[in-house]
């Protein structure tokens, strides 16, 4: 029987041309999928938003049944996290991380609201009014 034995360096391997070749493949995937990924990212922002909001208002009926209202709008969302002087407040309600947007923005509330019993809302990615897609905004009153 006859053994073969192979050489560590017999001479072959990948030419430059072959290397460019994988890299313009490569580089091509990227562009075709990289739309994709930045807009499935977007709407998954605005989704956590509609999350923390709805997080954010059970927290608030939380605060209400334990204190008998809900916070003034001067007293802001922060009541959630410390006691603005209320003997019956029994929080904090929530986590400091969920009282900001995805886009890393304080949450706007309003009580009373002008939209329903309390507003709860953020301008999205652009952080100004209005806007669509991933720069509408996200609130309380509208899905």
């Amino acid at each position: 029987m006859r053994k073969r034995r192979f050489a560590l360096s017999d001479g072959k391997g990948f030419t430059l041309v072959e290397l460019l070749v994988v890299m313009v493949i490569i580089g091509l995937l990227a562009t075709l999928v990289a739309p994709g990924i930045i807009k499935r990212l977007g709407q998954s922002q605005q989704k956590a938003a509609r999350a923390q909001i709805a997080s954010i208002e059970q927290a608030l009926d939380k605060f209400r049944l334990d204190t008998g209202r809900y916070p003034s709008t001067e007293e802001g969302l922060n009541a959630l996290l410390t006691n603005p002087g209320i003997d019956a407040w029994d929080g904090p309600y929530v986590k400091a991380s969920i009282l900001k947007d995805p886009w890393g923005r304080p949450y706007y509330y309003q009580f009373p609201g002008s939209h329903g019993e309390l507003d709860i809302y953020s301008y999205g990615r652009d952080g100004v009014p209005g806007g669509e897609k991933e720069d509408k905004d996200v609130t309380n009153w509208e899905e």
